[in-house]
């Protein structure tokens, strides 16, 4: 008769290797989720710098659109 014990093994055997894959890619892919979720470490306080002096509504003009009579 034949061997009917090989698939079974290289079945298993494959499907570790898969749910192996599926928990690395759960890692990483909570790494991402927590890192996206830490602030920027150039921006303390969650605040950017090249907007931190804008408010809503009209701006007022900046220096150099100043005219000089």
């Amino acid at each position: 008769m034949a061997q009917r014990s090989r698939p079974t093994i290289t079945k298993r055997q494959r499907e570790q290797a898969r749910i192996a894959k599926q928990k690395d890619k759960a890692a990483r892919r909570a790494e991402k989720a927590a890192k996206k979720d830490r602030p920027s470490p150039s921006a303390p306080g969650g605040i950017d710098p090249d907007i931190a002096d804008i408010r809503p509504g009209p701006q007022p003009p900046a220096a150099w659109q100043i005219e000089d009579e």
